[in-house]
């Protein structure tokens, strides 16, 4: 049977969404499918993801949250149980705002969006909220955003709402703050309470985070960042031989907007110290036909080596450092749960699979 198959019979099955740690599970259960690869739970991953990827609304999986998925006709027909007794509240601009966020914006201002929204805030919100439109208007008016978009005020609160969920998904602590029907407030106006405590909290986890990534041994980080790649967009991700690599770890296909496929090779770091430039030219001398290279690391980079990275005549080399990487993890929730939408604790179970 093929991994496909076996994949599609396991979900059938439990009528549920799986972890890809689970699929894994099951199969071997039942005995559908072998492998005598290193990181099975990758290459189902992977698997998964490519087959979203080049189908679409087409494919036969459906993708939950991250490494969850489930077959599509099942949890499709759940949630449209589940819709079927929601009503939903949110006024006709949201709509708009959700198509504008699609858009690429174009503006010829030194400040953002986002920027300018604080900056009014700031200025003229006198601790209360305002409308977006109102906020726009203002920053166009003080000649502070700059743009040439045709809806600059649906741009404005996309950027907004964007930038909160982006915050709110790694465990950080936004700007802003929503107070319905697109009016906007800046969090530091808010008193210390539960949101202080839920971000302290949650420093204390990218904390203790990192700790762990430092105690894991060299294939548990590896296979951990097999994990985190494919939620970053790489498709047909491979751990390299423990020999003979070249110092390359990981292989895969980083995919953007389904259209540009790079080929790259990655080279993971579970370093206290910070990497050297001969690390950055290690990888570049060992990187394939038409591939680019990318260093993670738990530590940081030299001035010498981000320098060396950069050099326009030689292969790009993409750098990683730790508070990148342990960021990533939290947003994808990869060595991490959620508990409540800004609240997280460590994974045991993801990050001591390996021990077991």
């Amino acid at each position: 049977m093929t991994l496909l198959n076996a994949i599609i019979e396991v979900l059938n099955t439990v009528q549920k969404p799986l972890h890809v740690n689970q699929i894994y599970e099951e199969i071997k259960d039942r005995k559908l499918w072998h492998t005598t690869g290193k990181t099975p739970t990758a290459t189902i991953g992977a698997r998964l993801y490519s087959d979203i990827k080049n189908n679409g609304d087409t494919s036969q999986f459906v993708k939950v949250k991250p490494q969850v998925f489930a077959m599509r006709e099942v949890y499709e027909a759940d949630e449209q149980n589940l819709q079927n007794n929601t009503v939903d509240n949110e006024n006709s601009d949201v709509d708009s705002v959700a198509e504008e966020s699609t858009k690429p914006i174009t503006t010829t201002s030194s400040m953002s969006f986002t920027d300018c929204a604080e900056k009014v805030l700031e200025e003229f919100g006198g601790k209360n909220p305002m409308h977006y439109k109102d906020i726009t208007s203002k920053a166009l008016e003080k000649g502070w955003l700059v743009t040439k978009g045709k809806t600059p005020e649906a741009s404005m609160y996309a950027q907004v709402i964007t930038e909160i969920k982006r915050r709110q998904s790694r465990g950080e602590s936004p700007r802003f703050v929503q107070h319905g029907r697109g009016y906007v407030g800046l969090s530091q106006w808010q008193a210390r309470g539960l949101s202080f405590q839920i971000q302290q909290y949650n420093e204390k986890v990218r904390k203790t985070l990192k700790k762990r990534l430092l105690s894991m041994n060299p294939k548990e980080f590896e296979e951990l960042i097999s994990q985190l790649l494919p939620e970053m967009g790489f498709v047909e991700v491979e751990v390299t031989k423990i020999s003979g690599d070249g110092g390359i770890d990981v292989r895969g296909i980083l995919v953007v907007g389904d259209v540009v496929r790079i080929k790259l090779a990655v080279q993971v770091k579970r370093w206290k110290n910070n990497v050297q430039a001969p690390v950055v030219q290690q990888v570049r001398g060992s990187l394939g036909v038409h591939e680019q290279g990318l260093i993670i690391t738990t530590s940081d980079f030299s001035a010498g080596a981000i320098k060396d990275a950069a050099q326009s005549d030689k292969t790009p080399i993409a750098l990683m450092n730790g508070e990148q990487l342990v960021l990533l993890l939290m947003e994808h929730e990869i060595g991490v749960q959620r508990l409540t939408p800004n609240l997280y604790e460590i994974d045991e179970n993801t990050l001591n699979q390996n021990e077991q």
